[in-house]
């Protein structure tokens, strides 16, 4: 059996170019943006598109894919730095600014992707999401700086409460607001 060939550079480089158009304009217009639209914005001939994504589920399936992906390598290189030394609690917190931020931009295709009922296609990447995620804050509760009742499901808790759709100020002071109640020093331990 002969193994599945790689795909083509230029192949790579337009379906980024559309998940990257396909994000901005669904953002911009909205989840009724036509594929026609999303080409142009991408640059590819509508043809291109509907080769790598037959339907606007598909496509919009695939950039929730992406953003997830996203989310997993970034926890996975914040692990990365507290594990080269990096202080845990300061790493979790700058890591939930990104995905917060990430959250804003992509609010649009993760509306569109409820519209049109479209799931991303890799729980892997959840589940390494979730697994950086669990092993920061371990690590933040081995230097006694974040509270040992802190769990995974605390952090999916967060980003779903996150104000995604306020300003970027907004999100800020949100942020600050509620890093305290990771902390250690910040709530008392209950025996």
């Amino acid at each position: 059996m002969t193994p599945p060939r790689a795909p083509r550079a230029d192949a790579v480089r337009n379906r980024k170019k559309i998940l990257a158009a396909a994000g901005e304009q669904v953002a911009a217009h909205g989840p009724d943006i036509g594929m026609d639209e999303i080409a142009a914005a991408a640059g590819v001939a509508v043809g291109t598109l509907y080769r790598h994504f037959p339907t606007k589920t598909d496509l919009i399936a695939a950039a929730l894919t992406a953003y997830v992906t996203g989310v997993a390598d970034d926890a996975e290189a914040t692990l990365d730095r507290v594990r080269d030394g990096a202080r845990a609690l300061d790493e979790l917190a700058a890591f939930l600014g990104r995905v917060i931020e990430a959250t804003a931009v992509d609010r649009a295709v993760k509306a569109a992707a409820q519209a049109l009922d479209a799931e991303p296609g890799n729980l892997a990447d959840e589940d390494r999401a979730g697994q950086a995620v669990a092993a920061l804050i371990r690590a933040g509760q081995a230097d006694g700086d974040i509270h040992p009742d802190v769990t995974v499901s605390d952090i999916y808790l967060l980003f779903s409460s996150a104000p995604s759709d306020q300003q970027p100020a907004a999100r800020a002071r949100w942020l600050t607001l509620v890093l305290p109640g990771l902390t250690a020093r910040a709530r008392p331990q209950h025996g």
